[in-house]
């Protein structure tokens, strides 16, 4: 993948297309499922918060399929699927401390997610 030259950035924002692409991919989860974050560790691009791996949340909403940028950033093509805002609580993440009435939601791919 080439780098964007300066001048050429102005065109790029006006003629690009937004993430969310058209194609019919199943979805792994729907609203309400438990989840549990994958403890991924790529040498590369990730949009997985390492605070938030190897944790429990729940799907709240599934916004459609998208280009999976840990791929596309790569040059590795937009390997679309479903990502979703997940919501995990604050406990979850930063343990028995943390207030019990605070959540967290995360948009995040089905390749970062398992079934809880």
């Amino acid at each position: 993948m080439k780098p964007l030259k300066a001048a050429d950035v102005e065109h790029a924002l006006q003629h690009s297309r937004g993430a969310r692409v058209n194609e019919d991919v199943a979805a792994k989860f729907r609203v309400g499922d438990r989840v549990l974050t994958r403890n991924i560790n790529p040498i590369g691009h990730t949009r997985l918060p390492r605070y938030a791996r190897a944790r429990h949340g729940t799907i709240a909403c599934d916004y459609g399929v998208f280009i999976f940028p840990d791929t596309h950033a790569v040059g590795e093509g937009m390997k679309p699927q479903h990502l979703y805002s997940v919501r995990f609580t604050a406990q979850e993440l930063w343990g028995a401390d943390a207030s019990a009435r605070d959540s967290v939601y995360l948009d995040l791919w089905d390749d970062y997610l398992d079934p809880a």
